[in-house]
């Protein structure tokens, strides 16, 4: 029997693409499969979990350093976050899908090559574009 008991995402497409690890919580990944379930299509992670030592994790931590900033809590870092490149409606829809289910933080990538949602279980909600 698998450890992995995700119905539709993978370990690999979830782990840190820096160091392979994946330190994904369960209660995010439930609601991970439950909101792809809603959605009734196939969702490419862009970025699932992100070990502490992954570039863009230090990028963060050493820019906030430079301003005199404490670290950020990265929520990819915590296990709860993951980017999905999708677009147009299908993203409006994703969106909708993802507020009414629980999600709580917010990221919006619609310009340019790079077109994803954010997604994650923080405490506070919060909503942002890139």
């Amino acid at each position: 029997m698998s450890d992995w008991p995700y119905r539709y995402f993978s370990r690999a497409e979830m782990a840190c693409k820096h160091t392979g690890k994946c330190e994904m919580k369960n209660e995010f990944m439930v609601m991970a499969d439950a909101l792809r379930e809603a959605f009734g299509k196939s969702m490419i992670v862009t970025s699932g979990y992100r070990d502490p030592s992954h570039p863009e994790e230090v990028r963060k931590r050493e820019d906030r350093a430079r301003r005199g900033l404490p670290p950020p809590l990265s929520t990819h870092s915590e296990g709860i976050a993951m980017d999905v490149a999708v677009r147009g409606a299908d993203a409006v829809r994703l969106l909708e899908l993802a507020l009414s289910m629980g999600f709580r933080g917010i990221g919006v990538q619609q310009k340019g090559d790079t077109r994803f949602l954010h997604l994650d279980t923080r405490k506070e909600p919060a909503i942002w574009s890139y």
